[in-house]
């Protein structure tokens, strides 16, 4: 029998990738069109950084996610929101002094991290669930602050995508689900091919799968070349793909994406060529248990 498959997109990253495909959206308007053509491609959930207009590079403005937010739902009530709060955690050292923080650093506290998860309410956010040396910097998310974070989304009454990049970060995961600190069964996003945590392989997104929580509901991408093979892979092992420019700005070799939609509707006809269907944002919520945004 034909499963139903969600597709998340995740639009637009903070990764230097807009001068490298001018598809990547960096305004509020090109965030809030892209996910509506993402959504119109089959994309149940869209994933959402925002970026400075003037120079594309990562933000946490809330005046921008305001906008990017009020724009998609003021066209599309139905498609699924799931906002970032992995800005506010990035360490590079000082060159001279190792105990202090580079200029390029980006550290800020838990509060911070999700305050415009406070005031948007989407029905989703990404909650990053520890640490990894991530390319030449530091991804920073300590237990404590992830404690904070994790309190503060569910009083909120917002549900946290899980982000494991590594083991460790599952087992963490795993802990804040025993001590109630997240609802179980429990949303989880395996992320493979990241410079260093695991590897974008069959081998490691089946031995991240088989440590999930019983009933959890999952999702699995692999970055740049590898995003396509593990749509593959997470259907085949009973998970949903996640795709976009956030991860992967190529439609194929040599062929940069024209757009996130694109991307959607390429990892849609894997999921229809694998026996499945494309899981409506309608379906999505009743799968993953959130009511209707009416």
């Amino acid at each position: 029998m034909a499963r139903k498959v969600m597709i998340s997109c995740a639009v637009t990253g903070s990764a230097d990738t807009p001068g490298r495909n001018p598809a990547v959206p960096v305004t509020p308007e090109q965030i809030a069109n892209s996910c509506l053509d993402a959504a119109k491609a089959g994309a149940a959930i869209v994933h959402i950084h925002v970026r400075d207009p003037k120079t594309t590079k990562p933000s946490m403005d809330k005046a921008l996610y305001r906008e990017s937010v009020e724009r998609i739902r003021e066209k599309n009530s139905d498609v699924i929101i799931n906002l970032t709060t992995g800005p506010g955690a990035r360490f590079w050292h000082d060159p001279q002094d190792p105990t202090k923080p580079s200029a390029d650093s980006v550290l800020r506290g838990p509060a911070e991290r999700v305050q415009h998860v406070m005031e948007l309410k989407p029905e989703i956010c990404s909650l990053d669930m520890g640490s990894l040396n991530m390319g030449d910097r530091v991804f920073i998310n300590t237990p404590t602050h992830l404690k904070a974070m994790a309190q503060s989304i569910k009083d909120a009454g917002v549900t946290p995508e899980l982000e494991v990049f590594e083991t460790g970060h599952l087992l963490l995961a795993k802990k804040f689900l025993e001590d109630g600190l997240v609802k179980g069964p429990g949303l989880f996003q395996i992320c493979l091919g990241i410079s260093w945590g695991q590897p974008a392989t069959p081998e490691a997104m089946t031995y991240m799968r088989n440590l999930l929580p019983p009933g959890c509901t999952w999702f699995a991408f692999g970055i740049s070349l590898w995003q396509f093979p593990m749509v593959a892979q997470a259907v085949l092992l009973g998970g949903h793909p996640r795709v976009g420019l956030e991860d992967n700005i190529y439609l194929e070799k040599g062929k940069l994406a024209p757009s996130n939609a694109a991307l959607v509707e390429k990892a849609g006809k894997i999921i229809q060529i694998l026996g499945d269907e494309i899981a409506t944002p309608a379906d999505a919520r009743k799968i993953l248990g959130i009511g209707a945004n009416h």
